[in-house]
């Protein structure tokens, strides 16, 4: 994690500086990513019910596919291994939603055409 140091010539004549430091010069920290948290902070301003919507829309999945798991933890160790675990079980997820939307004579069809 990068962080970057610097600090501001304009602080001792800054009209905030009895309110910001007791310092010469405020050092002020940032993370080398620090403006990408700020947008994301920025639309979750215009929009404070983004996450609402994202928790009742992505996160089902994630919360169908711990079940799945039996709220556990992965069977495999290593990050490659757990990987492979993991799409496995989206693949199995995506399937089955498959077979509930199109139907198991359909998703077989279609399957058949593709690897035609």
């Amino acid at each position: 994690m990068n962080l970057r140091v610097y600090w501001p010539s304009a602080c001792p004549q800054c009209h905030f500086k009895e309110r910001c430091s007791p310092a010469d010069h405020r050092r002020i920290r940032r993370w080398e990513h620090e403006h990408i948290l700020e947008a994301m902070q920025r639309r979750l301003d215009r929009k404070p019910d983004a996450m609402t919507i994202r928790r009742s829309t992505v996160e089902q999945v994630f919360g169908t596919l711990k079940y799945w798991m039996g709220y556990t933890h992965f069977l495999t160790r290593m990050l490659g291994r757990a990987s492979t675990e993991m799409s496995l079980q989206v693949l199995a997820y995506n399937l089955k939603r498959v077979m509930n939307i199109l139907g198991v004579e359909r998703m077989v069809k279609a399957m058949g055409m593709a690897g035609s």
